[in-house]
């Protein structure tokens, strides 16, 4: 059985996109042109992992019912070093 790679595995391989020209002018300034095709592979791949996070999230949600919104932003407040609303925050 042989699987597909992984996002960011197996061989490199030339595809063509189509952008605006804009675009390509603002991804040269930022990455040179040697470089673009590093960034947009990251871009892409990061992508890709919020996509599948989303999934993800929408999966557990189905099997265990929406967020407790007042939960996330305590675990928000505690990663950014500020005060939680509640003393079993984490």
């Amino acid at each position: 059985m042989t699987t597909s790679p992984a996002p960011g595995e197996g061989p490199v391989r030339p595809v063509s996109v189509s952008l605006h020209e804009g675009t390509i002018a603002a991804l040269k300034a930022r990455t040179g042109k040697r470089g673009m095709s590093a960034y947009v592979e990251a871009l892409i791949q990061r992508q890709l992992e919020r996509e599948r996070l989303r999934e993800l999230i929408e999966d557990a949600e189905a099997e265990h019912g929406p967020v407790d919104q007042v939960a996330v932003e305590d675990k928000r407040a505690l990663l950014r070093g500020e005060c939680a609303g509640s003393v079993d925050a984490a």
